[in-house]
């Protein structure tokens, strides 16, 4: 059997499939669209279920690819055996409605024995224990001996996805690997849990409708979905123990032990720590080129969880400083041939984990304090297992993860309460659950488009006209297709086969305008794409009524549509400036252009200083006054990467792509966009920038205007200084500041004098409290209830009793207004004869429907019902003799 580097296989499968008229894609990015089953793409047909469902009708009926995935399931065992891995790669190769078993079989043999060279005694396959066409196909077909064709029931050879929808048996083939994997079993062969009999190719038949009463009819359209781990069959054909020693794995492998200046298999508690840095690492560094940023929750969530552990298994390695992104150099080498999206983002993934790395570091300690004050806690109260909500809050709150709490717990002889802390995790992720909303089968969501043929397609016609007649095709409220709508019966989507409104997209908001027939006249709210190519136009009629089957003129707001695409086009100018000023590892992380303002989020690890800004808002007015021309061409997605045209994170594209270029020899910009532009930058004006803010770690945010935005916002600024000039007396608003500093000189002075009167007004008060003092078994204690007193003055007072009375309890009420606090205070010879003030204090306020509490000698609370503090007070001599000794 030939050894096949991991690379060598993946070209290998596709290629093959590619002579048997296969469309071979691109991996999609990892982050799923439009599917709210899914926090990351953890299979090869995921991104392909729109196919499946006939949500959108696929490129072509043959598709085959290599799908980048991500399972994290099982992180707690990663690393713990050579069998788990959160990254991997997954093979595919589909048919919607073209060709079935007979070729699905033909063809993974084919692949098998004249491609891979296989030895075809060591093959064996499994099929459904009904599937009597797959068996025949096996023996009659391929000649494949009955005894190597084992029948298997419906748990591990029929595929389904749920309680209803497409489903269908499968075919498994195996591969013996020889008696040193086996078990040693004499009945050892297909289907025993050892390593010997390897699966590494599923083959799925979708051939049955499932229905909710568990009955099972034929579908019209069968499809063929097949699956095999390249990972998995690359350790097969190096004949390896396990995917850690496959050749791209092995290579950052061995760079984590030179880092780590160790060896792999001489310690199994260190290869547990390589392995986990090795497979983490390879996840963090893919999703990061597809534009995941870590984060506290959803995908976010998982990626920070995963680098986190690379991190903290570095440190049990003894690996000091950050090592990160050293490593990731290793597996951008080893995967950038086939994922060129690595090599293109390299600096800016560096970038991200090294200070998602740095930031975990200083968790560590903060999150090691935390801990360590827990145990002294613990070890006082004799207690020998942490509470699961301590160990959720480190977890969640502060980012420690679970398993080095509980290492560090067991170091030194204690425990973590499991299942409090598994309640808190289930709680978190079904409130993350319901958050990403439900869905149908495969995570498709049903809408009332999917009524529609999914044939039937609009036409975009907007790029050249903001107007055109065209038929109602579809007419649809929320929930069902109608014949007509008419004025005064609320919202409604028209469906047609073209039109020249924008559907919302790329960051682009829907056009809005007017849609007109002989009967009736609507105004157009909001366009959206909805599925499989179509364009809904959510519209109010104002006027008459409409139908299906009416011609309809179709017009789209013209002033709205131009004051978009200054903003559009803008925000292409922003992105380049952004990155000419900050760095070429600015891109964009969202954006969001209507006919107000444009909001551009990026990925960027510090807010930007005020000189930044400027320099920005500078160079992006710069292009507009250069009166750049924009120009828009379609040319083969090569083409444009040569070109240096930017593209989306996370974005798939087809081999043909659409790319918007501001100015000619030197470009301003050029970047990938489906979206609708001015065709001069001088047409969007001015520019300027309103805000700038962060949106989550990593990314920051910039919120701007153009065009008339600019002279609406200098307008109000003008009306603004007016009228401070005006309410400050001032006849020239130039004077403004001027006259600002020598007011706030005024207050402060104001404020100096205020204090030394209260300073004068609280000794007066505090010495008219010792007055009224009533003894206590040698305690003298007060109270006294102020007004108009803040909660500062309050404090300085408690503050003033203790430094003049070592015998004192006071409690003082302060009232302010609607608000009222209790401080409670006291001297040390009090606290020595059992008094606390803190617990005083709660008791107290606890009368009044209050709480509160605090330190022995020193604490305050909140007043509930302010009318109640003159009872509450009476009250505190008996409340004060139950702690003196």
């Amino acid at each position: 059997m030939k050894w096949m580097g991991l690379n060598e296989l993946r070209e290998l499968y596709l290629k093959f499939f590619e002579s048997k008229e296969h469309l071979c894609i691109k991996s999609f990015p990892l982050v799923p669209r439009n599917d709210n089953s899914l926090l990351l793409i953890n299979a090869g047909m995921a991104p392909l279920k729109p196919y499946f469902t006939g949500q959108e009708e696929p490129p072509k009926r043959r598709m085959a690819d290599c799908q980048k995935c991500i399972r994290t399931g099982d992180i707690e065992n990663v690393g713990k055996t050579a069998r788990h891995g959160t990254f991997f790669e997954m093979l595919g190769n589909w048919s919607f409605g073209d060709y079935f078993k007979e070729e699905a079989i033909k063809w993974a043999w084919e692949f098998c024995i004249d491609v891979l060279k296989l030895p075809e005694e060591r093959l064996f396959v499994s099929v459904y224990e009904e599937d009597d066409e797959a068996e025949m196909i096996w023996h009659e077909k391929i000649g494949l001996p009955m005894e190597k064709i084992f029948r298997m029931g419906k748990e591990d050879n029929f595929w389904e996805a749920g309680i209803d929808g497409p489903c269908g048996p499968c075919s498994e083939i195996y591969f013996d690997r020889g008696e040193e994997y086996g078990c040693g079993k004499p009945d050892c062969t297909v289907g025993c849990d050892c390593d010997r009999y390897m699966e590494f190719w599923n083959l799925v038949f979708t051939q049955f409708e499932r229905h909710e009463d568990g009955t099972y009819t034929p579908l019209e359209q069968k499809n063929i979905d097949t699956g095999m781990g390249l990972e998995r069959l690359a350790a097969m054909m190096q004949d390896v123990k396990s995917i850690f020693d496959v050749d791209t794995i092995k290579a950052i492998r061995d760079h984590v032990c030179q880092i780590a200046d160790c060896q792999y298999g001489e310690s199994d508690k260190k290869d547990i720590s390589i392995r986990v840095i090795t497979d983490h690492i390879r996840s963090v560094t893919f999703m990061a080129s597809d534009g995941i940023l870590p984060s506290n929750e959803g995908r976010g969530y998982v990626m920070r969880r995963l680098l986190r552990r690379a991190v903290r298994h570095g440190k049990l390695l003894g690996i000091n400083g950050l090592f990160l992104k050293d490593i990731v150099k290793t597996v951008v080498d080893n995967s950038k041939g086939e994922y060129t999206e690595l090599e293109e983002k390299y600096d800016y993934i560096v970038k991200l984990l090294t200070t998602e790395e740095e930031n975990f570091n200083k968790t560590i300690d903060r999150g090691m304090k935390i801990l360590d004050d827990y145990i002294d806690q613990m070890q006082k109260n004799g207690e020998n297992v942490l509470d699961g909500e301590a160990c959720f809050k480190l977890s969640d709150t502060y980012g420690f993860p679970i398993d080095l709490t509980r290492e560090i717990l067991e170091e030194k002889g204690l425990s973590v309460d499991e299942e409090a802390f598994e309640k808190a995790m289930n709680e978190q992720r079904e409130k993350a659950r319901v958050a990403r909303g439900g869905s149908k089968y495969m995570g498709a969501d049903e809408t009332v488009f999917h009524k529609i043929d999914r044939d039937f397609h609009t036409e975009f016609v907007g790029y050249e006209t903001l107007e055109c007649d065209c038929e109602i095709s579809f007419i649809a409220t929320e929930d069902e297709l109608v014949e007509n709508a008419g004025c005064g019966e609320g919202e409604f989507y028209i469906v047609s086969s073209k039109t020249p409104f924008y559907a919302e997209s790329g960051g682009q908001v829907g056009d809005i305008g007017e849609i007109t027939t002989a009967s009736g006249k609507c105004v157009v709210l909001d366009t959206q794409k909805v599925v499989a190519g179509k364009v809904a136009h959510k519209i109010k009629v104002v006027e008459g009524g409409i139908s299906v089957g009416q011609q309809a003129h179709f017009a789209v707001d013209k002033k709205n549509r131009k004051a978009v695409m200054r903003n559009h086009s803008c925000a292409h100018l922003l992105q380049s400036a952004l990155r000419e000023v900050l760095g070429e590892h600015v891109h964009q992380a969202g954006q969001l252009v209507d006919a107000n303002r444009l909001r551009f989020d990026f990925s960027h690890f510090n807010a930007m200083t005020p000189e930044e800004l400027i320099r920005v808002e500078m160079l992006v007015n710069k292009y507009i006054f250069e009166a750049l021309d924009v120009t828009v061409k379609e040319m083969p997605i090569d083409e444009a990467k040569k070109l240096g045209a930017m593209a989306l994170f996370g974005e798939k594209y087809g081999d043909t792509v659409r790319v918007v270029t501001m100015g000619d020899e030197e470009p301003a910009s050029i970047e990938f966009c489906g979206g609708t532009h001015v065709d001069n930058t001088s047409k969007i004006a001015l520019f300027k920038i309103v805000n700038e803010s962060s949106v989550a770690s990593g990314v920051r945010r910039i919120e701007a205007v153009t065009g008339t935005g600019v002279m609406n916002m200098l307008k109000e600024h003008i009306d603004m200084t007016r009228k401070a000039a005006e309410v400050l007396k001032l006849g020239n608003p130039a004077e403004l500041v001027k006259r600002c500093i020598a007011l706030m000189g005024e207050i402060k002075l104001l404020e100096k004098e205020r204090d030394s009167l209260q300073t004068e007004i609280s000794n007066m008060k505090t010495q008219a409290i010792f007055d009224s003092a009533v003894d206590i078994n040698g305690v003298k204690v007060v109270t006294a209830m102020l007004t108009n007193i803040r909660p500062d003055m309050l404090r300085k007072m408690g503050d003033e009793i203790k430094a003049k009375q070592d015998d004192f309890v006071a409690v003082i009420a302060g009232v302010n207004g609607e608000k009222a606090n209790l401080l409670a205070v006291a001297g040390k010879n009090a606290v020595a004869k059992g008094a606390h003030a803190g617990k005083i204090a709660g008791k107290v306020a606890a009368l009044t429907g209050g709480k509160g509490g605090g330190r022995p000698d020193s604490a305050m609370a909140g007043v509930g019902d302010k009318f109640k503090i003159d009872e509450a007070l009476d009250k505190v001599t008996e409340i004060v003799a139950e702690f003196i000794k």
